[in-house]
């Protein structure tokens, strides 16, 4: 890039300040990482929109950090973030608006340019499949108070014990996130909890036969359209926004919390059958492309700019053969693959994600069972089980 390029973008660009951040600190924004040197202050050439801020420290001699603590910033062209470093507790504290507007103005004057580390543009188009439904809205509406994420305070979620393949890696980094935060004084972020949607596992309706609540609960079409009606004011943008911010908190942040809810959302997307074909199939198109770079992105195996750190990647272990979204994916690709109309570009973004699980993850999707037209494995888990709980009219169904 020339010197007058760079300017431009210098001056054009939003610049994060960190202030007495001690070395060996890690400090990713988006899909990029920094580890701090001797001369490192934050970095500059930010493009205006939503990003995602994350750091953790670290010991001494570099070798060892805490969880990760991280914050989404909706910045403006040429504006100044200032964070100062807190030594006591080891996080980026806000400063005084007097305090900021004077290094705002220093930055602006070019005085910490030196210091300054450029983001990496190359990768700003990663990011933007990450996270072009995020919104500032979409911020407010489902971060915690105070807008600080990080796994510290999420232990409650793991209740019961490990049980699966992903459960024990949950409990595996919750020990660790434990361990981490022993030395934590009560200053440090308070962890609130996001405000996530609530999104019900099964239907329950009274006044339908058995026969038809089991078919709405083997369909999500209705309990998705409810939702959207409900939660999100028949926004398909805002439920995709939701989306996106929970996998970034759970990929950059590292919350549990996160990773459940987009669990939660991905589980109800890929459960419907007739909505993909008949309501809402611009929505589902929309939907595996997000999903589609969303793994693309977490399942890299290394970084394409080894001088920009380890990236906050996704460990193969969170999506084993066994996992939900295999089996949910199994059905979905079937069902999309056999049916005889199938609108704009759903079909060829569908194959594209299958092969991008069955090249990463060498996952095959072969029914081997087929039962009243659902098809499962025959010591799949998560095939439907259905109990009547209530001989009355009404019926309530596990799945």
């Amino acid at each position: 890039m020339d010197s007058e390029k760079a300017l431009e973008l210098v001056k054009h660009g939003a610049t994060l300040l960190f202030l007495d951040v001690p070395q060996h600190t890690l400090i990713g924004i988006d899909t990029q990482m920094f580890t701090v040197g001797t001369a490192f202050k934050g970095i500059k050439m930010i493009p205006p929109g939503i990003h995602f801020v994350f750091y953790s420290s670290s010991t001494r001699d570099g070798k060892e950090f805490s969880p990760t603590i991280g914050f989404f910033v909706d910045v403006a062209p040429s504006q100044v973030i200032v964070r100062k470093w807190n030594q006591q507790d080891e996080w980026l504290a806000k400063i005084s608006e007097d305090e900021e507007e004077r290094y705002s103005q220093a930055v602006k004057s070019l005085e910490f340019d030196k210091h300054l580390g450029p983001y990496n543009l190359s990768q700003y188009g990663a990011w933007k499949h990450l996270s072009n439904y995020i919104t500032k809205d979409v911020i407010e509406k489902f971060e915690p108070v105070g807008g600080e994420i990080t796994v510290i305070y999420e232990s409650a979620i793991l209740k019961g014990g490990p049980k699966t393949e992903m459960e024990r890696a949950l409990d595996e980094q919750m020990k660790k996130s434990k361990s981490g935060a022993a030395s934590s004084t009560t200053e440090q972020p308070k962890g609130n909890r996001f405000y996530y949607t609530s999104i019900p596992r099964i239907i329950k309706h009274k006044g339908i036969s058995g026969q038809e609540l089991t078919s709405l609960n083997l369909d999500k079409t209705q309990l998705l359209e409810s939702v959207l009606s409900k939660e999100y004011k028949d926004s398909e943008d805002l439920l995709l926004g939701e989306l996106q911010f929970s996998f970034v908190a759970f990929l950059m942040g590292q919350s549990l919390e996160s990773f459940m809810q987009w669990k939660s959302l991905v589980s109800l997307l890929l459960g419907c059958t007739e909505a993909p074909f008949q309501t809402r199939s611009e929505l589902f198109t929309k939907f595996i492309k997000v999903i589609y770079h969303q793994l693309k992105y977490g399942l890299q195996k290394e970084s394409s700019d080894p001088e920009m750190g380890v990236l906050a990647l996704l460990d193969d272990s969170w999506l084993a053969s066994d996992s939900f979204l295999h089996l949910l994916c199994k059905d979905f690709f079937a069902l999309v693959e056999e049916a005889s109309v199938v609108d704009g570009d759903l079909l060829p973004w569908t194959r594209k994600f299958k092969e991008l699980l069955e090249n990463r993850l060498g996952w095959e999707f072969q029914k081997k069972s087929d039962v009243d037209g659902i098809y499962f494995d025959e010591d799949d888990e998560y095939a439907p089980v259905f109990e009547m709980l209530d001989e009355r009219p009404g019926y309530y169904m596990a799945t």
